[in-house]
C-alpha cells in the first residue's frame, strides 16, 4: 500500500480532498492490485463545484471573454494534451487495463477535437428574420446555457470529455465533470492541463464518486442547465428522474449491440479484419462494439474459419507491453457478467467456436476472445450488451432478412456493412436503425462527424459543428424602428 497514489478533485481552481476525507480505491485490472486512492465526493463537494461553475459563468474573466479568446484556451488545451499523451495514456492503461499503445495514441488524437472546437468558438451565429410586421426588425442571438454536468464512463474517457466539454466551453458554458468511479485517475490528471491552458477558476471542475450521492446531486442540482451523460441505461433512468428537479436539457449516449453485416460479395479479408477490430479492439469494451455478426450463408464457413484462426492468435497480456494485442477487462463485475452470459448462451444452444474462458497464467480480469455461433435470434446473448470480447454469429440468406435481424434489437447505436455493391450500401445505410453506419470500415471517428444513438442507445448527438448549437439556446430580439409612438392598446385598428 506504500506505493498507492493519492488523487484530489478540482473544484473552483483548487485541488481538494473530499470534505469528509472519504476515499475509495482503484484497482489495476492487469494484476488485481490497488494502485490509487480517489476522493469520494460528498453532496457538499458537488454543490460547491456547481456553484463555482455558476459564478464563473455569470461573472469574472470567463463571462467577459470573447469567443476567440475561449478558442485560444481550447487550442492550448489540445496542444498540452498531445504533449502529455504518453503520461495520460499510461495512467489510463494502469487504471482501466486498456493497452498503452491505444490510450496514448487516442490521447494524442483527441487533441484534434479540442483544436476543432477552438476554431468553432467564434463561428456561432444567430440570424435575421424576414418578419411580417412593418417597422420591426427581429433577430436571434445564440447564448450559452450555463452550467453543464458532464457524466463520463471509464472507457474512452478522454475522448468523451473532449466531445462534451469542447463544444460546451467553446460556446461559453462552464462545466462540472463527473469521472467514473471505476477509473477516475486519468480524468484527474487531465484536470492539471485545464489549469495550464489558462481557463479561469471554476470554468471546469472535476468531481469523483459514486452515483449516490455524487451523481444524484450533480444531475438534480438546480443550477445545472444541461446534462450530457454517457453510460448504461440503468444509470440513465436515474439521470432522467433527477433532471425532473431542475428541468435541465439532457442528452444520453448509452450502450449498443451493434450489427456487423457481411454480404457474399464483400472483401472477406477486409471484413474479417474489421470484425476483429470491432469486437476485440479495446477488449470489446466499447459502446459501438460490433458484437452481432451476420454472415451471408455463402461465405459464413470460410469467414469463420479465418476469423477464429486470427482470434486464437491474439496476444493477451500486460496492457503496458508493446507486444500485447488485448488487455484485461476493467472490473471483476464485467468478468462475472460475461461468464454467466456465455454459459447461458451455451445452455440455449449456442456453439462455442473459440474462447469462452479465462486464459491460463494471468492473474488479472482477463477473458479470451470468444465467438459463439447462435442458431436463433432469440438467444439472450444476441441482444444483451456484454461490454467484453464476445461475439455472437448468425447466418442470413437475403437482404430483407438481415435488415429484419439487425433491427430486431432494443439498441441502435452503430452498424457495420461490408459489401461491394454500391446500391446495396445506400439501401442498407437507410434501412438500418442506428445513429452511425460504417460501410466497408468500422470504429472510425472524427471531430467533424456527429455520433449518437436511437432507441435504447439514447438520444442527442455529440461531436461535429452542430454540437455547438446544442450547448446554446436562441434568444429572439425585437426592435421597433419607427419614430412613431406605440398605439393605444385599447383602440383596435
Amino acid at each position: 500500500m506504500a506505493n498507492v497514489k493519492n488523487f484530489q478533485m478540482l473544484i473552483d481552481g483548487e485541488w481538494v480532498p473530499a470534505s469528509d476525507g472519504g476515499t475509495f480505491d482503484s484497482t489495476n485490472p492487469a494484476n488485481g492490485e490497488i494502485w490509487s486512492r480517489i476522493p469520494e465526493a460528498t453532496a457538499e463537494d458537488v454543490d460547491r463545484a456547481v456553484r463555482a461553475a455558476h459564478r464563473a459563468f455569470l461573472s469574472g474573466p470567463w463571462a467577459d471573454m470573447v469567443p476567440s479568446a475561449r478558442g485560444r484556451c481550447l487550442r492550448k488545451l489540445g496542444d498540452l494534451l498531445a504533449e502529455k499523451s504518453e503520461e495520460l495514456g499510461r495512467t489510463e492503461s494502469v487504471d482501466t487495463g486498456k493497452m498503452l499503445k491505444e490510450t496514448r495514441w487516442q490521447a494524442k488524437y483527441i487533441a484534434e477535437f479540442f483544436h476543432f472546437y477552438a476554431g468553432c468558438a467564434d463561428k456561432i451565429s444567430g440570424e435575421t428574420l424576414p418578419i411580417d410586421k412593418p417597422d420591426m426588425f427581429a433577430f436571434t442571438r445564440r447564448e450559452p446555457l450555463g452550467v453543464v454536468a458532464a457524466v463520463v464512463p471509464w472507457n474512452s474517457q478522454l475522448f468523451l470529455v473532449a466531445v462534451k466539454i469542447g463544444p460546451a466551453l467553446a460556446a461559453g458554458n462552464t462545466v462540472v465533470l463527473k469521472a467514473s468511479e471505476h477509473a477516475s485517475a486519468a480524468m484527474l490528471e487531465f484536470g492539471a492541463l485545464i489549469e495550464a491552458a489558462g481557463f479561469p477558476p471554476g470554468v471546469v471542475n472535476i468531481v469523483t464518486g459514486h452515483g449516490e450521492p455524487c451523481g444524484r446531486v450533480l444531475t438534480s442540482h438546480p443550477l445545472v442547465a444541461r446534462i450530457s451523460f454517457t453510460g448504461g441505461p440503468g444509470a440513465a433512468k436515474h439521470v432522467l428522474y433527477n433532471s425532473a428537479e431542475n428541468f435541465a436539457e439532457v442528452s444520453l449516449e448509452l450502450g449498443g449491440k451493434s450489427p456487423f453485416i457481411v454480404f457474399d460479395d464483400a472483401d472477406i479479408d477486409s471484413a474479417v479484419n474489421g470484425s476483429i477490430a470491432g469486437i476485440f479492439g479495446a477488449t470489446g469494451q466499447s459502446c459501438v462494439a460490433g458484437s452481432r455478426l451476420y454472415l451471408h450463408e455463402n461465405i459464413a464457413d470460410a469467414f469463420l474459419e479465418k476469423m477464429t484462426a486470427l482470434a486464437r492468435q491474439i496476444k493477451i497480456g500486460d496492457p503496458l507491453a508493446e507486444e500485447t494485442q488485448m488487455g484485461p477487462l476493467c472490473t471483476t463485475g464485467q468478468l462475472a457478467h460475461i461468464e454467466r452470459e456465455v454459459a447461458h448462451a451455451q445452455s440455449e444452444g449456442g456453439k462455442l467456436l473459440c474462447g469462452g474462458k479465462r486464459p491460463d497464467g494471468l492473474a488479472g480480469t482477463y477473458y479470451e476472445p470468444t465467438i459463439i455461433d447462435c442458431p436463433r435470434q432469440d438467444l439472450r446473448i444476441v441482444d444483451t450488451e456484454l461490454f467484453g470480447p464476445v461475439l455472437s454469429v448468425q447466418r442470413f440468406r437475403t437482404e430483407d432478412e438481415v435488415i429484419e435481424l439487425a433491427n430486431d434489437t432494443k439498441h441502435g447505436l452503430a452498424a457495420g456493412i461490408f459489401t461491394r455493391n454500391g446500391a446495396r450500401q445506400m439501401r442498407m445505410a437507410k434501412a438500418i436503425r442506428a445513429g452511425i453506419v460504417w460501410i466497408n470500415t468500422y470504429r472510425v471517428v472524427s471531430p467533424i462527424a456527429e455520433f449518437g444513438g436511437v432507441k435504447g442507445s439514447g438520444y442527442g448527438r455529440e461531436s461535429g459543428f452542430q454540437a455547438m448549437y446544442d450547448y446554446t439556446r436562441p434568444k429572439t430580439v425585437w426592435v421597433n424602428t419607427s419614430d412613431e409612438p406605440m398605439a393605444n392598446p385599447f383602440v383596435m385598428r
